[in-house]
């Protein structure tokens, strides 16, 4: 569907600063709204908020319906009750600039599981007819996430596919036997979900109020080491034997590797997923649009045709393109679910198979910016190439900053920007890049915080197809300062896209 007029920032959430070495959904939270919001800022954009596993990629989640629980605030929880001052004690001090995962999961864990403790020995009877009433509404999901996260820890976090024969199986008898040995700890699993979903929609109530609305994340694929891989393995293609994947996901040698990005996702077995009618995905679908107001999907190029390699393959060079159901799938969850508020990322090999998909349901495309300067005044990023049912990019969580890409940048896409902007101004290359996307027809500009930082390669969040070093970098508050705010305000105003009561 079309959208009006409108601008946002692009932030994941461990980015904000906070005392516990991540960023959370607590006060630092509600003033970035507030930057927002002063700013005429429409939307905050976030990447996927899922439980991350081994990279801490969020697109690698252990579950496509879960919520990350090194998000949940220790401070929200002592005002709750449920974690006091003297918890707080031997608190280390984290690095501000960047997430050391390790080093905050060894705190934070700890905490959530005192706090889910004293839930069990305090919770009122309200809290627990919410907590009840939570767990009955979420079961489709939860009752086989928190059953599997138990089960990784049983089994050293060791893969799901290496575990005893009957619980790979899901044999009834060892699942039931299962939920009855971990009891204890999938109530720990389905109580910090349900203090995620807690504070998430308390969050996302506040900026809904301050007339900021949600842009959330779906990757196309899920990880193989997740619970919806394990509880549905009939719908991914996989190994009969090993239960690993026999096709891994991935995309050809494009603009950010030579070699491809061999992601080893299972790819999903569409005509399994046809004959249930894609419940699976309408059920994916409606569980995020609980907790986000507009949906991007990642990857839609592969609801078109979806690029397959082999299994043992060690890069994504050797594969071949497969057609995927996309029409059906839409037109399935659209049925279930109404008209869906979708931007969809159609970067990459895009055909005009891939376009038609997703013009027949009005789903506005990805233009970005750094992608403009590097070849003929044919290519589909520059400005005056855009349609209005768009939204347009600096950049995105896979590219560098702005400042970054110009000082890196060739002689050649440094002289195109230049002869398109005609000087670079006092306010510098992120300034100008910004007011580009702004001043466009694109319908939506959404920016990366970190451009309208100014930052350099200092403040990338992700190096694609690199498996270690991504998603650290948060910023200070004191860098969100009126005098930025008051810039963007004015130039969002000046290009149309302040909210029109504004």
């Amino acid at each position: 569907m079309p959208f009006p007029r409108s601008s946002g920032i692009l932030l994941h959430p461990t980015s904000f600063p906070s005392r516990f070495g991540i960023g959370d959904l607590g006060l630092e939270a509600y003033k970035f709204i507030d930057f927002l919001r002063d700013s005429y800022q429409q939307y905050w954009q976030v990447l996927p908020l899922g439980p991350t596993g081994y990279g801490n990629s969020p697109y690698a989640a252990y579950s496509a319906m879960a919520g990350n629980p090194m998000l949940i605030s220790p401070e929200q929880l002592q005002e709750q009750g449920l974690l006091a001052e003297e918890d707080f004690v031997n608190i280390p001090v984290f690095d501000q600039c960047q997430v050391d995962y390790e080093q905050v999961k060894a705190v934070k864990i700890p905490l959530l599981k005192t706090a889910c403790q004293n839930f069990k020995v305090k919770a009122t009877p309200l809290q627990k007819k919410e907590f009840a009433g939570f767990c009955e509404s979420k079961a489709y999901w939860l009752d086989d996430y928190a059953l599997f996260m138990a089960l990784k820890d049983a089994h050293n976090d060791t893969s799901w596919h290496t575990w005893e024969k009957e619980l790979v199986k899901r044999e009834p008898a060892a699942i039931e036997q299962a939920k009855q040995q971990l009891a204890s700890e999938i109530f720990y699993y389905q109580f910090i979900q349900f203090e995620f979903f807690r504070q998430w929609s308390e969050l996302k109530s506040y900026a809904n109020m301050s007339g900021v609305y949600i842009i959330g994340d779906i990757p196309i694929y899920v990880a193989q080491d997740s619970a919806d891989v394990w509880a549905h393995p009939h719908i991914f293609c996989l190994d009969e034997e090993t239960r690993e994947p026999a096709l891994m996901a991935g995309v050809p040698p494009d603009y950010f590797s030579e070699t491809g990005q061999l992601w080893g996702n299972p790819v999903y077995d569409w005509e399994e997923l046809q004959k249930q009618d894609f419940k699976w995905w309408v059920g994916r679908f409606e569980a995020m649009l609980d907790y986000i107001d507009v949906i991007r999907i990642d990857h839609f190029r592969g609801f078109e045709a979806y690029w397959a390699v082999e299994q043992g393959e060690v890069t994504a060079m050797n594969g071949e393109w497969m057609k995927a159901p996309g029409e059906e799938l839409f037109d399935a969850i659209k049925d279930k679910l109404g008209t869906l508020p979708v931007l969809a990322e159609d970067l990459g090999v895009i055909t005009p198979e891939v376009e038609a998909l997703r013009d027949k349901y009005d789903f506005p495309g990805m233009k970005v910016l750094q992608f403009a300067f590097g070849s003929d005044p044919g290519n589909p990023f520059l400005p005056f190439n855009y349609t209005r049912n768009a939204v347009v990019y600096t950049g995105t969580h896979d590219n560098d900053t702005t400042v970054g890409w110009f000082n890196q940048a060739n002689d050649w896409e440094k002289r195109n920007l230049l002869m398109y902007l005609g000087c670079i101004s006092s306010e510098g290359v992120h300034w100008d890049v910004i007011r580009l996307a702004l001043s466009s027809i694109a319908n939506q500009a959404i920016i990366p915080l970190q451009d309208v930082l100014g930052l350099g390669s200092e403040g990338r969040m992700n190096f694609p197809s690199t498996a270690e070093g991504n998603w650290g970098w948060r910023y200070q508050q004191p860098m969100l300062t009126k005098e930025l705010s008051d810039r963007l305000k004015n130039l969002t105003q000046l290009y149309g896209r302040a909210p029109q009561e504004k």
